[in-house]
C-alpha cells in the first residue's frame, strides 16, 4: 500500500473530509463563472440565441452529470478501493477501462444528440430562429463530447487516488481559458463560439490530466492494456446504475418546471430563482460528496467497513449543516434572495411562497446526495438511486393532482423530504463490506 492511501486510513475524519472537499468548493465559483459569462455573452447577441442556449442546458447538465458524477463516482470508487486494498496493479487496469469507456460514452452522446438534437429541441418548444441558435450551440459541444468525457474521467482518475488537488486547479485554469476566448469568440462568429471555447478548454484540461495520470503511479504498463469484463463490471456496476440517477435528476427538473408553469410566467419565474438558489447547493454538497467516494471507498478497499460508515455520516452531516444553514436564512427571510433578481409583485410572492415551503427540508437534500456519494464509494449505489426514483414518482403523481401553485410547491418538499430519509434509511440498512 502506498503512503498516501495509509495517510487515508489514518487520519482523522473531520479534518480529511473538509481538506479533500475544499479544492472542489473552490472549482464550485469558477465554472459558476463560466456558466453565468456564457449567459452574459450569449445574452448580447439577442433574445433568440439565449433561448437557444436555454433550450441546450437540460442536456448540457445531464453530459457533464453522467461523465462527471456518475461514472465519475464510478471510477473513483473502483481505483480507490482497488488502492485501499494495497493493489495497485488492478488500479492501473482500472484507468484503461475507464478511457474506454469515456471514449464509448463520449462517441455515443456525439452520434445521439447529432441524430435527435432538432426534433429534442422542437419538442422542448424550440422553433425558427430559437432552434436555429441551439443547434449551432449544440453541434459544436456534443461534437467534443469526447474531450468531455475524456476530462471528467481522468479527473475522476486523480480523486481516486486521494488527489483532488491536481483536477480542480486543472479545470479552474480551464475555466480562466474558458471565459475570455468566450467573450472573443461569440462576439465574432455568435452562439457558435462560446460551444468551441467549452470544446477546446475541456479538450486542453483532458491533456494536462492525463499529462499528470502518465507520470504517476497510475501509468498503466504493457500487462495493463488487456480488457477484461470483470473490471469493466467493477466501475459500471457503480457508473452505470448512477447514470440513472443523473437522467431522472434532469426528468425531474423538467417535470416541475412543466407543473409549475402551468400557473404562469410569474409563476415559473417566482419558482426559477428559488431553483438558482438549491443549484447552487447542489455543487458545494458535490464536492463533500466527491470526497467521501475517495475516502468510502479506499476504506471498503481496506476492509474497513465501520470506519467507512462514519465517513459517510460525517460528511451527510456537514453537508447538512451547510443547507441548513441556508434554508433557515431564506425561508425567514425570502425576499433578500427574491428580491435580487426581481422587483414584480407576483415573481417576488410566488418566490417567497416557494423557499417558505421548500428550503426548510434543504438539508434533507443534502443528506441524501452526501450519502449517494458514499453509497458510490462503498459499490452500493442500487438502493439510493432507487430513493431518487420515489421522488421523481411523487413529484409526477402530486405534481398532477395539485390544484394550486402552494399545492406543487407542497409536493416537492414532500418529494425532498422522502428522498432524503429514504437514502438515510437505505444506508444505515445497507450492508458494506
Amino acid at each position: 500500500m502506498n503512503p498516501h492511501t495509509e495517510r487515508l486510513l489514518a487520519a482523522p475524519i473531520v479534518p480529511t473530509v473538509l481538506r479533500l472537499s475544499a479544492p472542489g468548493v473552490l472549482l464550485v465559483i469558477f465554472q459558476s463563472m463560466v456558466s453565468v459569462g456564457d449567459t452574459y455573452f450569449v445574452g448580447r447577441l439577442g433574445t433568440e440565441p439565449l433561448a437557444g442556449l436555454a433550450l441546450v442546458f437540460p442536456l448540457l447538465m445531464l453530459l457533464q452529470m453522467t461523465s462527471a458524477g456518475a461514472m465519475g463516482g464510478g471510477v473513483s470508487s473502483a481505483i480507490a478501493r482497488a488502492l485501499g486494498s494495497g493493489d495497485p496493479a488492478r488500479a492501473r487496469r482500472l484507468v484503461v477501462h475507464a478511457l474506454v469507456i469515456a471514449l464509448a460514452m463520449g462517441a455515443l452522446f456525439t452520434l445521439l444528440i447529432l441524430l435527435l438534437g432538432r426534433p429534442v429541441y422542437a419538442l422542448l418548444g424550440g422553433r425558427g430562429d430559437t432552434l436555429d441558435n441551439a443547434l449551432r450551440y449544440s453541434d459544436v459541444v456534443f461534437g467534443g463530447a469526447i474531450a468531455v468525457w475524456l476530462a471528467n474521467t481522468l479527473s475522476s482518475v486523480l480523486r481516486g487516488t486521494g488527489n483532488m488537488l491536481a483536477p480542480a486547479v486543472t479545470l479552474i485554469a480551464a475555466a480562466c481559458i474558458h471565459l475570455p476566448l468566450s467573450g472573443t469568440l461569440v462576439g465574432r462568429i455568435g452562439i457558435g463560439g462560446a460551444a468551441i471555447a467549452y470544446v477546446t478548454t475541456f479538450s486542453i484540461a483532458a491533456l494536462v490530466m492525463a499529462t499528470i495520470v502518465w507520470r504517476s503511479g497510475l501509468r498503466p504498463q504493457r500487462g495493463d492494456w488487456t480488457l477484461e469484463r470483470r473490471l469493466f463490471a467493477e466501475i459500471l456496476h457503480v457508473g452505470a446504475i448512477s447514470m440513472l440517477n443523473a437522467l431522472q435528476t434532469v426528468i425531474t427538473a423538467v417535470i416541475i418546471t412543466g407543473f409549475v408553469g402551468r400557473y404562469g410566467a410569474a409563476a415559473l419565474a417566482g419558482y426559477g430563482v428559488g431553483l438558482r438558489l438549491e443549484l447552487l447547493q447542489i455543487p458545494l454538497v458535490f464536492a463533500v460528496g466527491q470526497a467521501l467516494v475517495v475516502l468510502v471507498g479506499t476504506h471498503i478497499g481496506a476492509g474497513r467497513a465501520e470506519r467507512a460508515r462514519r465517513i459517510a455520516w460525517t460528511g451527510a452531516g456537514l453537508a447538512a449543516s451547510i443547507s441548513l444553514a441556508i434554508g433557515i436564512a431564506v425561508a425567514l427571510f425570502p425576499l433578500a434572495w427574491v428580491g435580487l433578481f426581481s422587483a414584480d409583485p407576483a415573481v417576488l410572492e410566488s418566490g417567497s411562497h416557494y423557499l417558505r415551503t421548500v428550503a426548510p427540508f434543504y438539508p434533507l437534500l443534502a443528506v441524501g446526495i452526501a450519502l449517494y456519494f458514499a453509497s458510490q464509494g462503498a459499490g452500493r449505489v442500487l438502493r439510493p438511486v432507487l430513493a431518487g426514483t420515489v421522488r421523481l414518482l411523487l413529484v409526477i403523481a402530486g405534481g398532477a393532482l395539485a390544484v394550486s401553485l402552494q399545492g406543487v410547491f407542497i409536493v416537492i418538499a414532500a418529494a425532498m423530504i422522502a428522498f432524503g430519509l429514504l437514502t438515510m434509511w437505505f444506508v444505515h440498512s445497507a450492508k458494506w463490506q
